[in-house]
């Protein structure tokens, strides 16, 4: 494999740069995002690629440039980044969130990790296809997609459904994966072949209004609030225990015994709490549905007991949880006697858990340039708890992976805790393997 050409790793850090500046921040409202403004950055960037753009609300735009390859019968690769990142509380940061600094080797900002650094490094690459001599032999399409933080409505969903030809592929190669990490058994590697499921809801808690002066026996809609957030925050559904889940067990630094507990049903909600609280919440989160309320919106003035709080539930299910085990779940663990006063409503389109086959080229070729940077090491198919727009081309029957080419420099859970949380940041060595990487898989298939 190639060594990463420092020019190509040096555009690929300045538009990154560009990009967290833009702060196209999504909050789930139809209004945000306004993702048009990484669009214009990545039509300069890719100004002599055929393009086309989609933008079913204003603002909400996504661009898909293609390339096309020389042997038609080659695969035709999608190369999926998202434009839009997550909300941020600036306080918390030690540097701007939106200054997209680079201190000490490393980019900082929002998106840095999720997964800016993946847009703009796919961006690079393919302008660097379509300006060799020579095309690739594969058909390499880029897509910078909006909404996939809202869960990809305005994004990934509609163009599936209302554009397919234009995003039309063999392969998906989106987040996350391609992330190192070292055991006592010696250096594994991630590439994603699964997502949980997405099953947001909104719950609607009724009381009975009435003067706050006479709080004593009211019917107080966030009280009862309160007690259902702290039923679901309690609430453990039954593990759900996977082949992926048995082969990551394998690489965990524990002893027989814990090792052993992990992998019963019945006794892994008592052995997460022995690992390494970094650790525990991801192997929590891969084993079980989740439930996480995030969000509250209730009463209106100080002197008024509230009749009705809103909470946003962030659900996540394991594959094999259907919606009506869902539902199931929540009367379990809000109980009959509040049931009756919580109305359910869904917050997005309800998506169900994915996963892609290893037996596949395209999976064979990101083992091989995984290794190939990591001599010696194992690459490891896994599930990521998140949600990515994959779901949406794997409904259609397109293999799709979390992909990508990480340095060593940070330990996989210190990243996986870079999602979404505060002094995100990415490696200069990270983005241009990552570009590199892109550059491989073109012809990589003939291989």
């Amino acid at each position: 494999m190639p060594s990463p050409d420092p020019r190509l790793t040096g555009e690929t850090v300045e538009l990154l740069q560009t990009l967290i500046r833009n702060a196209c921040v999504n909050d789930g409202t139809a209004a945000s995002g306004q993702e048009e403004r990484n669009v214009a950055v990545l039509d300069d960037v890719l100004a002599e690629v055929p393009r086309e753009h989609f933008e079913p609300l204003p603002g909400r735009r996504s661009v898909v440039a293609t390339v096309e390859g020389r042997d038609p019968d080659a695969p035709t690769i999608l190369l999926m980044g998202h434009t839009d990142v997550v909300p941020v509380s600036p306080d918390d940061w030690r540097e701007d969130p939106f200054g997209g600094e680079l201190i000490d080797g490393e980019v900082w900002g929002r998106g840095a990790v999720d997964m800016l650094n993946l847009t703009t490094s796919m961006a690079v690459a393919v302008r660097e296809l379509a300006n060799r001599p020579e095309p690739p032999r594969s058909t390499i399409r880029f897509l910078g997609v909006a909404d996939e933080e809202a869960g990809g409505t305005w994004g990934a969903g509609w163009l599936t459904e209302h554009a397919w030809e234009s995003v039309a592929s063999d392969y998906v190669l989106t987040e996350s994966g391609g992330m190192p990490f070292d055991t006592p058994d010696g250096r594994r590697v991630v590439m994603a072949t699964a997502e949980k499921g997405i099953g947001w809801r909104k719950l609607v808690v009724h009381g009975t209004p009435g003067h706050g002066s006479m709080p004593y026996g009211a019917d107080n809609a966030l009280v009862t609030a309160a007690e259902v957030v702290r039923r679901l925050s309690t609430y453990l559904p039954a593990a759900r225990l996977d082949d992926r889940w048995r082969a990551w067990v394998r690489t965990l630094p524990v002893d027989d015994a814990l090792r052993t507990a992990l992998l019963d049903p019945d006794r892994i909600g008592a052995a997460l709490a022995e690992l390494d609280p970094k650790l525990s919440r991801y192997c929590h989160a891969v084993t079980h549905t989740t439930f996480s309320p995030n969000v509250v919106r209730g009463g209106n003035k100080t002197n008024i007991v509230p009749d009705r709080v809103e909470l946003e539930v962030d659900i996540r299910t394991v594959p094999g949880v259907a919606d009506a085990e869902v539902e199931a779940m929540l009367h379990e663990a809000i109980g009959p006697e509040l049931m009756g006063r919580v109305d359910i409503e869904d917050l997005v389109t309800r998506r169900e858990a994915s996963s892609s086959p290893t037996d596949t080229p395209m999976y064979d070729l990101l083992r091989r340039r995984a290794e190939a940077v990591n001599p010696g090491a194992e690459v490891m198919p896994w599930t990521i708890v998140g949600g990515t727009d994959a779901s949406f081309f794997r409904a259609r029957g397109v293999p799709s992976y979390g992909a990508g080419m990480f340095s060593p420099a940070v330990s996989l859970p210190e990243f996986a805790l870079r999602f979404h949380g505060h002094d995100e940041r990415i490696d200069v060595d990270s983005l241009g393997l990552s570009t590199q990487l892109w550059l491989d898989l073109a012809d990589g298939l003939a291989d």
